[in-house]
C-alpha cells in the first residue's frame, strides 16, 4: 500500500473545512473532483475514510474513523512540509506561492490593492489573490484555510479580543468624520447629533456600535432613519441632502460638491488589524512577506 501525500492532504482539508463542499472552496478544486481524490485515496489504502451518509446531515466532516485517523496523520505531514517551506525560505532567502487576503472594500483598496501591486513588481514569485469578505464568514475562511490573511475593522473604543486560534496585530486607527449634507448650511457635530436623520450602520458593524456609544454618552436617541453595509452606499444618501453619517478617513471621498466632512473627535476611530491563524509555522514565509507588505502601505 501507498498513500498519495497529495490525496491525504484533500483528506486534510475536508476535515478541517466542515465537508466537501467547503474542502473544495478552500482547495480551488470542484466538490467533484475532492470525491474522486478521495474515493482514490479509500483505494489505496482499502477503508472507507468518508461516511456518505452523512454528508448531507448536520454532522460536518463526514469522516468516519479511519478518516479522522488518516486526517491527523495528514495534519502532522502538514507541519512537517510548513516547516520545510520555511527552512527553505530562510536559507534561501526567497519565498514562492499563493496568499490569499481577505478585506472590506475600504481596506482592499487603499492597503491590499498597493501592496500587491508592489509584491508584483519586487516579488513576482508570490500570487497575492485579494477577496472581499465581511467579518464573520472571512474568520471562518481563515479557520479552514481558504484564506491565509484577513483584515477586519473595530471599534478603536472598544477593540476586539483576537478569536481563539487566530493572531491579530494592528495596523492603524482610522479616525471617523461626520458627513453632512452641504444643503443643511453650518451646524456643529453636536447640532447634527441632536436634531439631524443619520444613516446607521448594520447590526454587528464598527459604525452601529460607535452609534450606539455616541447615543449613550450624550443622552441622545438618534435618529436613525436609514441602514447601510457600505459607506459609498451611505455617502450616496448624504450627498442627497437626505441624512448625516459616520465615516472613517479611508473612506471620505475626494472633496465633493454635496458633502461637507466635520472632522470631530466625538465618534472616535475605527481599528483596523491583521489576522492569521496562530500555529508554529503560521504564517507562511509568502504570507508573512504580504502582510510586512501591507504594514507598509498603512497611512
Amino acid at each position: 500500500m501507498q498513500i498519495d501525500p497529495r490525496r491525504l492532504a484533500v483528506l486534510r482539508a475536508v476535515a478541517d473545512a466542515g465537508g466537501v463542499l467547503a474542502a473544495a472552496a478552500v482547495l480551488h478544486l470542484t466538490p467533484s473532483a475532492v470525491s474522486q481524490h478521495i474515493a482514490r485515496l479509500e483505494a489505496e489504502t482499502g477503508v472507507t475514510l468518508l461516511d456518505r451518509a452523512q454528508l448531507g446531515g448536520r454532522r460536518a466532516a463526514g469522516l468516519t474513523p479511519a478518516g479522522r485517523m488518516l486526517a491527523g496523520h495528514a495534519a502532522r505531514l502538514g507541519e512537517v512540509l510548513a516547516a520545510a517551506e520555511h527552512d527553505l525560505a530562510a536559507y534561501t532567502g526567497q519565498v514562492a506561492g499563493p496568499v490569499s487576503v481577505g478585506a472590506f472594500p475600504t481596506a482592499i483598496r487603499h492597503l491590499l490593492v498597493p501592496a500587491a501591486a508592489e509584491l508584483a513588481v519586487t516579488a513576482p514569485s508570490v500570487s497575492v489573490r485579494i477577496r472581499q469578505f465581511e467579518p464573520e464568514p472571512g474568520r471562518a475562511a481563515l479557520r479552514t484555510g481558504e484564506l491565509d490573511l484577513l483584515v477586519v475593522e473595530a471599534d478603536a473604543a472598544d477593540p476586539m479580543r483576537a478569536p481563539a486560534g487566530l493572531v491579530s496585530t494592528k495596523l492603524l486607527d482610522d479616525p471617523y468624520h461626520f458627513a453632512v449634507p452641504r444643503t443643511w448650511g453650518p451646524l456643529s457635530d453636536l447640532d447634527v447629533l441632536r436634531t439631524r436623520p443619520w444613516v446607521d450602520g448594520a447590526p454587528g458593524s464598527a459604525v452601529r456600535r460607535v452609534m450606539d456609544r455616541l447615543s449613550a454618552q450624550h443622552g441622545l436617541p438618534l435618529i436613525r432613519h436609514h441602514e447601510c453595509l457600505e459607506f459609498p452606499a451611505a455617502l450616496s444618501i448624504v450627498a442627497a441632502g437626505l441624512a448625516a453619517a459616520v465615516v472613517p478617513a479611508l473612506a471620505l471621498p475626494a472633496p465633493h460638491p454635496e458633502i461637507r466632512v466635520i472632522p470631530t473627535p466625538l465618534p472616535g476611530a475605527r481599528r483596523l488589524e491583521l489576522l492569521h491563524r496562530r500555529g508554529r509555522h503560521e504564517p507562511t514565509p509568502a504570507a508573512r512577506l504580504v502582510a510586512t507588505t501591507i504594514t507598509t502601505h498603512t497611512p
